[in-house]
């Protein structure tokens, strides 16, 4: 009988690297939520990560390793452990009441 690991989601590693605001790298990322030039919504290891910006651009994208690559101005970065549900309904409301 084979003896085959499951690899977790808890198990995978989470790394983010900001070089200068520029390019932003990161692993462990599972989805991608949405995206523009401005956000960027992402399911990771470690929680929904919400990129804010200007110019953003994926510049790599590799979701069966959990490597994603952004380029453009990093205006901010926030971790949240909310539903991944829950982040598409507030961009919906937020879309149709601008």
């Amino acid at each position: 009988m084979e003896n085959k690991k499951d690899t977790k989601i808890e198990d995978k590693k989470s790394n983010l690297i900001l070089d200068s605001r520029k390019r932003l790298s990161l692993t462990g990322v599972i989805e991608v939520f949405s995206f523009n030039e401005e956000n960027i919504a992402l399911n990771t290891s470690m929680g929904v990560l919400n990129i804010k910006g200007k110019n953003l651009k994926m510049n790599k994208l590799d979701v069966q390793n959990g490597e994603v690559a952004i380029i453009g101005t990093i205006d901010s970065f926030v971790y949240s452990t909310s539903d991944a549900k829950q982040v598409n309904k507030e961009s919906i409301i937020k879309r149709l009441f601008k």
